[in-house]
């Protein structure tokens, strides 16, 4: 990740600010006051001047109160920060010190949109003019025009990123899929999220009973000192009613897309996952004539969150992962009984901070899900999770699954199905590279986190899937989407 330490240190201390404020009930009238707080001048501390960085404050304020940076909000969670995106370089091709000045000027020639003038030493690329079709780098006899790509954009898996007339990056919402790829890629750090902070902490404040889920993917991401009972524990101590870590939903999960898949199979269907929402998303935006072989199976997230509501109407649900794709799924899919709000760590930390509440270790004593949950983040997690049911209930079938991992392969197999040529059965779909441990609000890089999730995973219980889910009243909601 390009995500310096002091792109990391602004977002979190804005999110801290702001959560403290929201505690106390004094955001209205300080708000305009934090981006003073946090760049008090007289020198800047990252960008040309303080103005330009008291008002990127200003844009990421309004991004963690979960409003859009812009004056139109079209609606989509990943937000560019314009004021720390026109840092940027804005042209994606330049001539380099490769250029001899040819007689020739094959550039100029090939330009369609007079964006190319004769230099003294060199050719020059207008970037205001420039449309990046990048024939002047084709016909350079030298090879001396460069084409540069954006991180943000060469990032993305669906071409959603383009550029303005000034060189400010634009998110399409059409064909945005939320996956976060491009969010820490940017070195400007002009590329995050609307946040459900203010949600949060609002509902803490209030007299409902507020609930975690904690993603399974968690497990590892702080070492192995840091266990789900840590969270637990400092979940309480900020005010949340209880934290269910939500391997309990893979198990939910895995059990009801067994049952699918065992019927699909019999009569020839083919189906794909439903639990990575940034997968479900890049169906329905860009290969919508398949969006009917996506399994009715609902999330784990939203399996816990029907659980608890299904014991509580009034509670609120938060759930806490390194996935902003989960934040799409509960504000644009509109599931019924899905949870109310999405945190990531970094934002789940900002409001723990704010009640002077920190991570500490514990025994690896809570476990609600079998080892097959807890490894639903992983890629391949949810086919064995699946299989594994079929075999808890006798029902096993020769199943031939595809297990999609990272963008670029579930873009491979939907393409396969779309032309009826998919080999396989099923499809399993994980847009992140290595599952949901992988995800872009991760706190440890995978390998690193890969060997402490190997080891507190380890330690659990051999509990079955159903075994587990006999300890639970599944009968009181449904696991499909309705």
């Amino acid at each position: 990740m390009y995500a310096d330490e002091n792109l990391v240190k602004i977002k979190h201390d804005v999110m801290y600010e702001v959560a403290k404020l929201a505690f106390e009930g004094r955001l209205e009238e300080e708000r305009d006051h934090i981006p003073m707080k946090l760049i008090p001048g007289p020198l800047p501390q990252f960008r040309c001047c303080i103005y330009k960085e008291r008002e990127i404050i200003r844009q990421r304020i309004r991004l963690v109160e979960g409003k859009s940076v812009g004056s139109v909000d079209d609606g989509n969670i990943v937000q560019v920060i314009s004021s720390a995106c026109e840092d940027c370089p804005i042209s994606s091709y330049v001539v380099t010190d490769n250029c001899q000045n040819c007689a020739g000027k094959a550039c100029i020639n090939a330009c369609k949109f007079d964006a190319i003038s004769k230099g003294r030493d060199r050719s020059y690329i207008d970037p205001l003019k420039c449309k990046e079709c990048g024939k002047c780098s084709k016909v350079c006899p030298y090879n001396a025009i460069a084409g540069l790509k954006r991180p943000c954009k060469n990032t993305c898996p669906v071409n959603a990123i383009t550029y303005d007339e000034y060189g400010v990056s634009k998110i399409d919402p059409k064909k945005c899929i939320q996956c976060g790829r491009c969010i820490h890629s940017c070195p400007f750090g002009a590329i995050a999220t609307k946040t459900f902070v203010v949600d949060v902490v609002e509902a803490l404040k209030s007299d409902r009973p507020v609930y975690a889920m904690l993603a399974p993917a968690t497990e590892g991401q702080f070492g192995t000192d840091i266990t789900m009972e840590s969270w637990k524990v400092a979940a309480k101590k900020t005010g949340f009613t209880d934290l269910i870590e939500v391997g309990l939903g893979g198990d939910m999960t895995a059990a009801s897309e067994a049952e699918e898949w065992v019927e699909a199979y019999k009569e020839g269907k083919k189906k794909t996952t439903s639990c990575c929402p940034a997968f479900v998303n890049m169906i329905r935006k860009h290969y919508p004539e398949l969006e009917a072989y996506i399994s009715t199976t609902v999330s784990p997230m939203c399996g816990v969150s029907r659980m608890i509501k299904a014991k509580n109407p009034n509670a609120v649900t938060v759930f806490v992962g390194p996935c902003t794709a989960k934040k799409s799924e509960v504000k644009d899919q509109n599931i019924e009984g899905n949870a109310d709000y999405v945190l990531t760590y970094s934002e789940f930390r900002a409001i723990m901070k704010a009640k002077d509440v920190a991570l500490e270790p514990t025994e690896n004593t809570y476990q609600e899900s079998s080892v097959f949950g807890k490894l639903f983040a992983n890629a391949g997690g949810v086919t064995g999770a699946v299989l594994q049911c079929m075999k808890e209930t006798e029902q096993e079938i020769d199943a031939k699954v595809c297990k999609a991992n990272g963008a670029a392969e579930c873009k491979k197999a939907l393409l396969l199905l779309k032309a009826g040529k998919l080999p396989e059965d099923f499809i399993e779909g994980m847009v992140c590279d290595g599952g949901c441990v992988g995800g872009p609000s991760s706190y440890e890089e995978e390998l690193i986190a890969k060997k402490a999730r190997g080891r507190l995973i380890a330690e659990a219980d051999k509990r079955e899937i159903h075994e587990n889910l006999g300890n639970y009243d599944m009968k009181a909601f449904s696991m499909h989407r309705e």
